[in-house]
């Protein structure tokens, strides 16, 4: 059990760093920003409805049936109308809505809302990798920032990352901060989405799709293209680091010397 043990341990570090999916997991990811903060405090109210809904109808259904059965009531009622019951279910139901509407009409809002951003990156979905591009960035020669991110072939992975997830350039973003992303395509349907950040933007051919983030805390959060776009529509992963602002202005400076 000892080698088991110090193989979990020597784990932990990189599952710790590493926002995404673990196997048989059936929940969400840890919240990294305010909307997908939201996405999963509208989710758990609308299981609270959900619930609520269920268990009331099936024991409305088995009292029904035992109540009503033959050997119990062998001859009918003829019921032929109730106000009251009428009027409870007609009035519980609208209420119900209203109290799932209101909180998912604030979240759709703030997902639209797009504060005056710090950072402007662009994604530009492309068969089979993306290329990203930091439009607020350039060098003395007003060459802009731009790489491409591809998949780390299962070969070339090293200890601790990711196999179909991890990628050769990550998106380095800093936290709190306002940062608009640019989504796109060159080719065909793509879709831009990283689960812990609670973002999923379709990139369409000659359009422009925007969408913000603010990213709360550090780490490395992972995703995946989540439009069909052709045979290798799983092998185009979304990498994105979240640092401090300092390291992200060094990284910033490294790439433009790069160029």
């Amino acid at each position: 059990m000892w080698y088991v043990t110090s193989a979990l341990l020597m784990l932990m570090p990189v599952i710790a760093k590493a926002d995404a999916a673990q196997p048989w997991q059936y929940g969400f990811q840890d919240p990294a920003t305010p909307v997908m903060q939201g996405i999963i405090d509208l989710h758990h109210d609308i299981m609270f409805f959900l619930v609520f809904i269920i268990v009331f109808v099936m024991w409305m259904m088995f009292r029904t049936l035992y109540h009503f059965h033959v050997s119990r009531n062998p001859m009918p009622e003829k019921i032929v109308h109730g106000t009251v019951i009428e009027v409870v279910w007609t009035v519980m139901p609208s209420l119900i809505l209203v109290f799932i509407a209101i909180p998912s009409f604030a979240l759709l809002y703030s997902m639209d809302e797009v504060v005056d951003p710090a950072v402007t990156l662009k994604a530009v979905g492309r068969q089979w990798y993306w290329t990203y591009e930091y439009s607020d960035y350039a060098n003395a020669d007003d060459e802009m920032l731009i790489f491409d991110s591809y998949m780390i072939a299962d070969d070339d992975l090293e200890s601790g990352q990711l196999r179909l997830l991890e990628v050769d350039n990550r998106v380095v973003l800093p936290v709190n901060t306002h940062v608009r992303v640019i989504i796109t395509a060159s080719d065909v349907l793509h879709s831009w989405a990283v689960p812990a950040l609670g973002v999923k933007c379709d990139a369409v051919p000659g359009r422009l799709n925007q969408t913000s983030l603010y990213i709360q805390r550090e780490g490395v959060f992972y995703g995946q293209c989540s439009e069909l776009c052709g045979v290798n529509h799983g092998f185009m992963p979304i990498v994105v680091e979240a640092v401090d602002l300092d390291t992200y202005l060094s990284w910033i400076a490294n790439k433009l010397d790069e160029l």
